[in-house]
């Protein structure tokens, strides 16, 4: 944890990481994007990887849907004094001013709240289907911009699924799949054709989980051009694709949810 504690992030570091990839990030398709390997000292995340709750820790949020299967957790007293530190550098100034010099995008806001972000985990048989993300902070009133994925899934196989799939604007087909392997940094554009997902079953063993830490910013106001109506998460559906809800997902969607979280510490639900 000592090292963790320790760590901080640097203009010297950070700043010439940016000016050799903004052209990446400018450049990419099908939106603006960049992927970032080895992104932080390994030492520094071992403490985050040990505190990591398990998915079976009250802790998590779940999202258990026919487009999600998924787990979250943004209540940082819930969370470990490493993973606390280093979600506190994220939102940081040198962090923020490392985003802007990186994309061109300015007057950056990080969110204290972790609204949709902090902690994420996705067991075996999970998924996140194709979506653009909600576009409006509702408790700070600003407009999301820009989201950070950090992977945090050591020895991760490209058997085991999980990629980060980035779709065209007309979900017509996936131009890109990343891998979600342990320090693998991703940053990419939010906007309503942002189109992104993890909307495979994730296929890895039983003891393992794909885990990642998600970091959004905003602005206030947005070009003209990427202005729309104010909306929460928009699904998209994959061509062929349709979407069907299981009984347990069904029955929950009727039961009153005191008697779903009855149900659920009863192991029935």
């Amino acid at each position: 944890m000592q090292e963790t504690q320790a760590f901080t992030f640097r203009r010297e570091d950070l700043f010439p990481l940016a000016d050799r990839r903004r052209q990446d990030f400018l450049d990419a398709r099908p939106f603006r994007h960049v992927v970032i390997d080895d992104f932080l000292p390994p030492g520094v995340l071992e403490p985050i990887l040990e505190e990591f709750p398990e998915p079976r820790d009250a802790s998590w949020q779940q999202f258990d849907s026919s487009r999600e299967i998924k787990l979250a957790l943004a209540d940082t007293e819930r969370m470990g004094p490493a993973t606390r530190h280093l979600l506190a550098e994220f939102n940081g100034q040198v962090f923020v001013e490392f985003l802007e010099r990186l994309t061109g995008i300015t007057q950056l806001v990080s969110d204290p709240h972790l609204e949709g972000g902090g902690l994420h985990q996705i067991k075996p048989g999970g998924f996140l289907k194709v979506h653009a993300d909600f576009n409006r902070h509702r408790r700070l009133n600003l407009d999301r911009r820009l989201n950070g994925l950090l992977y945090l899934n050591k020895d991760w196989k490209e058997d085991y699924g999980g990629h980060l799939q980035l779709w065209d604007k007309d979900m017509t087909h996936c131009e890109h799949k990343i891998l979600p392997v342990f320090n693998r940094f991703v940053v990419f554009a939010t906007t309503d054709d942002a189109n992104h997902g993890h909307p495979d079953p994730l296929t890895c063993p039983d003891d393992r989980a794909r885990r990642s830490m998600a970091l959004y910013y905003y602005t206030n106001g947005r070009p003209e051009e990427e202005t729309g109506a104010d909306h929460t998460t928009l699904f998209k559906q994959r061509p062929g694709e349709q979407w069907k809800s299981n009984f347990r997902q069904t029955l929950k969607r009727w039961t009153p949810p005191a008697l779903v979280d009855l149900l659920s510490r009863d192991g029935k639900a």
